[in-house]
């Protein structure tokens, strides 16, 4: 009958216990093979300490894989290495223990080492035993059976090299394979956990700008909706302003016209047409009051009730944006420190500028318009400039002639300027304008004064 060859572990678990044999010499072996078994155990215990440092990192498993195998063996040196193209992620790729030192530069090896590095980068090589009194021993490295590495070591002086010894190292280098993958994969899951939480903190954070974005546009797109009602509204005004100005405004002028030129004829006549005349004196003022009143509702439309109050030098501001019944470009200089005015005398210098800028812009057919504020130690100052073809001469005779026969009222708002400045204290003056037009002029005296029966009048 023939026994069959025992296999390679079944040999292995002989090594380890030693009982392979019957002969009288049994009792001596028993005894070797206990003290190996005590160094198994003891080098069991090595590698259990040193396998279980996976969480440390590779280096700390592999500087404890050799220095465990390297007191097992008390060697002068031994050299763990892992083999070209495999476990591409394990770092060191080889360490040796010299004489209680660890290098990883290869610049650094002994001559007599470098040999046995380039033999266990080397895939695949055999295990072997030198023939010089077993001077140097090699273990393999395997992974799913497949080689991996090695390890090579010159054992101490006077130490036999049995095959229990390169047993414990072929399971310390397997195990090592082992934990050197485990703890790369270990660090590597650890690091895309890190990561995980850093992508998922920041899809947090964007999802919260995310909706803060969202409600700012939502905010937005409300506002957006307001002013396009409010823009609608003040283009609704500012065309219904235009068609009184352009249309109601001339018919009301040319009918007052008509009852002064019917008054004036009457007048003359005397007697009971005379009589008559005097009932026209009446029609005339209502005419007059009914152009003031279209006046006040023309520049009304031209300004949003909604618009909110502030200093005078932003009311210019604001007022320099009215559209006009032609393009205007105005500009707003503003000189000095400014001096807040009561609310009536500001209303009052706004409301003058308001029709120093729509004559401009209706009857001297101006393009660009200059106006400037000046704050001075006594008195505020207010000029009107424009590049249009207003005749300064001719509008101060209309001027005149407007307040002392009031024939017509084509020139009332001229006339309702000056009214608006001597309520102030202050005086208008007309002039022909640096940029070729007309310049308006009023000065302002400090303190304010404010006649408060005509500006509600006004």
């Amino acid at each position: 009958m023939t026994v069959p060859e025992p296999s390679p572990r079944t040999a292995d678990l002989g090594v380890l216990t030693g009982l392979r044999s019957g002969k009288r010499s049994f009792y001596p072996a028993y005894v070797r093979s206990t003290e190996r078994l005590e160094r198994t155990v003891e080098a069991l215990d090595g590698i259990s300490r040193a396998l279980v440092r996976t969480a440390e990192g590779p280096r700390a498993l592999v500087e404890a894989v050799v220095r465990t195998a390297a007191d097992h063996l008390q060697a002068r040196w031994l050299l763990l290495a892992v083999a070209d193209g495999a476990l591409r992620a394990a770092r060191p790729r080889f360490l040796l223990y010299a004489d209680d030192v660890l290098i990883d530069d290869e610049t650094l090896l002994p001559a007599e080492v470098r040999g046995h590095l380039r033999v266990l980068r080397t895939r695949p090589w055999e295990a072997a035993t030198s023939a010089d009194d077993r001077a140097w021993v090699r273990a393999p490295m395997t992974l799913d059976d497949e080689p991996v590495g090695g390890i090579a070591a010159q054992p101490g002086a006077g130490v036999e090299v049995a095959d229990t010894d390169l047993a414990i190292l072929r399971v310390l280098a397997n195990q090592a394979a082992v934990a050197l993958h485990n703890t790369y994969l270990f660090h590597a899951a650890t690091a895309l956990r890190g990561r995980t939480e850093e992508l998922s903190e920041a899809a947090e954070r964007q999802a919260r700008d995310l909706a803060a974005r969202n409600a700012e546009l939502a905010q937005t797109q409300a506002r957006l909706f307001d002013v396009m009602q409010h823009q609608a509204l003040d283009d609704e005004r500012h065309r219904i302003a235009r068609e009184l100005h352009d249309s109601v405004a001339q018919y009301v002028l040319s009918a007052g016209m008509t009852v002064e030129v019917c008054r004036a004829e009457l007048e003359s006549m005397g007697g009971r047409a005379a009589e008559i005349a005097g009932r026209l004196a009446d029609a005339k003022d209502l005419s007059r009051q009914a152009v003031e009143r279209l006046r006040a509702s023309i520049y009304a439309l031209h300004h949003s009730s909604q618009e909110p109050t502030g200093p005078l030098p932003v009311m210019l501001e604001r007022l320099s944006t009215v559209h006009l019944p032609t393009a205007l470009d105005v500009r707003v200089s503003v000189q000095g420190t400014p001096v807040p005015l009561r609310p009536q005398a500001e209303q009052s210098v706004l409301r003058l500028t308001g029709e120093a800028l729509f004559n401009s812009a209706t009857h001297g057919k101006a393009g660009r318009a200059l106006v400037r504020l000046r704050y001075l130690p006594d008195a505020v100052t207010l000029s009107v400039s424009d590049d249009g073809t207003g005749d300064p001469a001719q509008l101060r005779r209309a001027l005149a002639l407007s307040r002392a026969a009031d024939l017509s009222g084509r020139h009332r708002g001229l006339a309702n300027m000056v009214a608006r400045a001597e309520e102030l204290g202050g005086t208008l003056s007309i002039r022909r304008s640096r940029m070729g037009g007309v310049l308006l002029r009023v000065r302002i005296p400090l303190p304010v004064r404010v006649d408060q029966e005509a500006a509600d009048g006004r």
